[in-house]
């Protein structure tokens, strides 16, 4: 089920440690393609690349850039583990993505640059809009997510090591032996 955040520390719905963060700026005019072109470059960069997991920020599930309205408007939309407050927090204090933040922000209105940390709050929550709806269509924050996939890895490897073949029949292993047959 999806919650309001309770005051200004924690915009957005929540469902259960996560919460959506929804932001929508005004791009400057005539910086719609220069800012197409920082978008591109934050996705060739190392955390930010399809199939990179090792974002600066890790309890972030998703986050997306939309240009929209011919490129006059961007929406940047994520969701993320943990308080508000903690997730600003990281993002203010990771080198990486504060400086990818200062080459796509640039080109939009209201933005005045690093390192002014109250004034880049603000210009945050100025864009900063709750979703009508939230929903999750799974649990878990990220680290109990990795964790489970590397445990599944591990698994899968004890499932394809022969010597373990007589260790699998064990009845106490037949729920987890059910469950990775699926």
């Amino acid at each position: 089920m999806a919650t309001a955040g309770t005051g200004a520390s924690r915009p957005g719905f929540s469902v259960g440690p996560t919460s959506e963060f929804s932001l929508f700026f005004q791009v400057s005019p005539g910086e719609g393609e220069a800012l197409r072109t920082a978008l591109r470059g934050l996705q060739d960069t190392p955390g930010y690349r399809p199939g990179d997991y090792g974002m600066a920020v890790a309890t972030i599930h998703e986050a997306r850039f939309v240009l929209f309205d011919d490129d006059t408007r961007l929406a940047f939309v994520t969701s993320f583990d943990g308080p508000w407050d903690a997730y600003m927090e990281d993002f203010f204090t990771s080198g990486p993505t504060l400086a990818l933040f200062d080459v796509i922000f640039r080109h939009t209105k209201g933005y005045e640059g690093l390192p002014d940390r109250a004034a880049l709050r603000a210009f945050v929550l100025g864009a900063q809009r709750t979703a009508a709806a939230y929903a999750r269509n799974y649990g878990g924050t990220v680290k109990e997510i990795r964790k489970a996939q590397r445990v599944n890895k591990a698994f899968q490897q004890v499932l394809d090591n022969p010597d373990a073949a007589a260790a699998l029949q064990h009845p106490a292993l037949r729920p987890l032996l059910d469950e990775a047959a699926d």
